[in-house]
């Protein structure tokens, strides 16, 4: 383990230099809320607050995506052609990361660069990123990151954590990136390893003890899908539900979009936009028939993705890092937590009672 002491008064300095090389992201407040965004020159990221509103992942994955252009006319000889636009995928650093939120990439990983057909632009955009984590050492009263595969010290899927240590930071390099930043960065002082271990050790063991909220997935996997699907709990769990789609649009790991062309007069576009399966319009077919048209079908659609499906086809465990924004900002107060213990908890002679 390498571990690079980094002085908070060469923090800035650091992030300069860095900026010439690196196009930089990072958390800034906005009114009452956190969220990621790219810093303008000699802009920091504000790194005083427990976690964002929206996770980073549109950093990677943009909220609105343009991905060709068309022109309809025939007097141009590529018309009804769709060009590729040009993008930009020169080295990004995202600082402040929370490691629940890069976590969220490998599961999403799962959908864009899979055995069986890979996303050109999801794969293009997260390789030319290096992930600088921030350990939680004052978590959030909904996270459950602990019992959901992951935690507030969590290393996988980034390429350096963070660790505020008063008036420093230890800087834990994980990955080759991680290393190419710090020395991009400048920042150079190394730190004896047993010693940043054992005060990086005790930091995590205390971040831990004070998250309190935990899920049980342990008999998940070998719940039978059509009993789960056809449980009788869908309906009260689904009862508050106004299908606003905020869960799905602040969680790290929902991943599903729609394709839309635009034209105005002879131009036009084809882009994917973030979507939603709360959404009555989701799988609404061309015929007229729509398979999820109540409200419970489609809250079922969502936690039996989360929480049975992702589960079986991955292995890998639920399709959650446990960051609780879906619980924080619910307008109905929804609570995938008590979703999870009713699913693992189920049992089918319950219903006959």
């Amino acid at each position: 383990m390498k571990v690079i002491k980094i002085d908070k008064k060469e923090w800035a300095g650091g992030l300069e230099r860095l900026s010439d090389s690196f196009l930089l992201c990072g958390p800034v407040k906005k009114d009452k809320f956190h969220n990621f965004k790219e810093l303008e020159k000699g802009e920091l990221p504000d790194m005083n607050l427990l976690n964002t509103r929206l996770s980073p992942k549109s950093i990677v994955y943009p909220q609105s995506e343009i991905m060709f252009k068309y022109t309809l006319d025939e007097n141009q000889k590529d018309h009804n052609i769709l060009k590729e636009i040009d993008k930009d995928y020169s080295p990004r650093g995202v600082i402040g990361i929370r490691p629940c939120d890069a976590k969220a990439f490998l599961l999403v990983k799962a959908n864009f660069d899979a055995p069986e057909y890979k996303d050109p632009y999801w794969i293009k955009s997260y390789k030319a990123t290096t992930f600088v984590g921030y350990a939680c050492n004052i978590p959030c009263n909904t996270c459950f990151c602990t019992t959901a595969g992951c935690g507030p010290f969590h290393e996988q899927g980034l390429d350096l954590l963070l660790v505020d240590a008063g008036d420093y930071y230890l800087s834990k390099i994980i990955t080759e990136k991680g290393k190419n930043l710090l020395t991009a960065a400048g920042w150079s002082e190394k730190m004896d390893a047993a010693a940043a271990g054992d005060q990086i050790a005790s930091m995590k063991q205390a971040a831990e003890a004070k998250i309190t909220a935990r899920v049980a997935t342990n008999k998940l996997k070998d719940k039978k899908t059509t009993e789960l699907f056809e449980a009788s709990f869908w309906e009260e769990v689904a009862f508050a539900c106004i299908n606003c789609g905020t869960c799905t649009y602040v969680c790290p790991t929902c991943w599903c979009f729609d394709i839309q062309d635009e034209a105005y007069g002879s131009s036009g576009i084809r882009m994917r936009n973030w979507d939603s399966c709360m959404y009555p319009l989701f799988t609404f077919h061309g015929s007229g028939h729509n398979p999820r048209e109540t409200k419970m079908q489609r809250v079922r659609q969502r936690f039996m993705h989360k929480l049975k499906y992702y589960v079986d086809r991955y292995e890998n465990g639920i399709q959650c890092v446990g960051c609780g924004r879906c619980i924080r900002h619910c307008p109905v107060n929804i609570d995938i937590r008590k979703v999870c213990d009713l699913m693992n908890d189920y049992e089918p002679a319950l219903d006959e009672e």
